[in-house]
């Protein structure tokens, strides 16, 4: 159980590696949202899962688990949340992403 924890850990690890590379690549606030809602969050809560089977005790699997559903819960929310807020502040997105075309609003 323990190696398997260990490989558990290192993809978290790497998927946490692979967010960070995106923050510092990406090129304008919503695409580093992207990278650091998306494979941040995944990386962490694998890591936190890794721990929780390698240390072979139920309480802390059930709470390494428990970190793992909020994270996966709330990175979503809390990643549109500063998308909109950097929207309304109007920072623009460069010049290479494309923008999604807003709904008509029809009465």
């Amino acid at each position: 159980m323990g190696e398997f924890g260990a490989i558990i850990v290192l993809v978290g690890a790497v998927l946490t590696s692979l967010a960070a590379l995106g923050m510092l690549r990406f090129p304008d606030v919503y695409t580093r949202l992207h990278a650091a809602s998306k494979a941040g969050p995944l990386g962490a809560g694998l890591i936190l899962l890794g721990v929780g089977i390698a240390s072979a005790d139920l309480a802390t699997f059930l709470k390494a688990l428990a970190g793992f559903v909020f994270l996966i819960a709330t990175s979503p929310v809390s990643a549109h949340l500063l998308a909109r807020a950097a929207l309304r502040a109007g920072i623009e997105p460069s010049e290479g992403t494309q923008k999604a075309q807003q709904p008509s609003k029809t009465k």
